[in-house]
């Protein structure tokens, strides 16, 4: 059995340090790379790109809104018109880091209010969905299992590839408490680190209410900006290991 692990990293800025990348790309096997609208410089990326490379770690285009004050974590009511070209911009621009950097942008992840609005959203997501095909209809797309974003992917005939999170909580209804609420972030590593193994073998998670809902995941996201980062990648990987589940790429 294995499991695709992934954390979003790049998302440093100027003087201004998120996260530990090195030692997460160390755990994980992609990378949800930030594109600059969101987060992170151009500086930054490619130095990711290229640790990731030196890994052996597949870089995905980490897609959002251009909210950089926001932390891409705002709805914003775009035009379809300027998502797609907005989205198409940000792949085109980590993918050329990523080819200099001796790889390229193996999927696409949209990132924060994005990724949550388009749980729902049906216009923004069939505007990302329109961007992936334009610039390569063979790029994979991650979202949420049973959001309007996968079923449009879908239907388009891109691959699509679910999605479970390793430290967020879940509504009763199976999607993310937003992070303004109690339970949205989960903290403790060895918590999470069997949270994570119950979805892979058992395919359910306890939501914030305590009730189980299911969970179908290819990829397991762990956040590379949360406290402690570092240290639940590696509980969550020593677990999995321990019962036999390795850590692989899903592409």
């Amino acid at each position: 059995m294995s499991i695709d692990l992934n954390a979003d990293l790049g998302e440093s800025y100027g003087a201004w340090t998120l996260g530990d990348d090195d030692a997460m790309l160390a755990l994980v096997s992609s990378a949800n790379v930030a594109c600059g609208f969101h987060a992170g410089d151009p500086t930054t990326l490619l130095r990711t790109c290229r640790s990731a490379a030196n890994a052996a770690v597949r870089i995905g285009a980490q897609v959002g809104y251009h909210d950089l004050a926001g932390f891409g974590r705002r709805f914003l009511d775009v035009s379809s018109t300027d998502l797609t070209a907005d989205v198409i911009y940000q792949m085109g621009a980590l993918d050329a880091l990523a080819q200099v950097a001796g790889s390229a942008i193996a999927y696409v992840k949209p990132h924060g209010a994005l990724y949550n609005a388009i749980v729902h959203h049906r216009e923004q997501a069939r505007a990302v969905v329109d961007a992936v095909l334009a610039y390569d209809p063979t790029l994979p797309v991650l979202g949420l299992p049973g959001s309007v974003f996968l079923e449009e992917a879908d239907r388009a005939g891109l691959r699509t590839v679910t999605e479970a999170f390793a430290d967020r909580g879940y509504t009763p209804q199976g999607t993310l408490v937003p992070r303004s609420e109690p339970g949205a972030v989960l903290s403790d590593p060895d918590a999470v680190a069997e949270r994570v193994l119950t979805m892979i073998t058992d395919g359910t998670a306890l939501a914030v209410d305590g009730s189980r809902i299911d969970v179908a995941a290819e990829s397991i996201c762990l956040h590379g900006d949360s406290p402690g980062a570092v240290v639940m990648a590696s509980a969550v990987s020593k677990l999995l290991r321990t019962n036999g589940i390795d850590v692989t790429a899903f592409v």
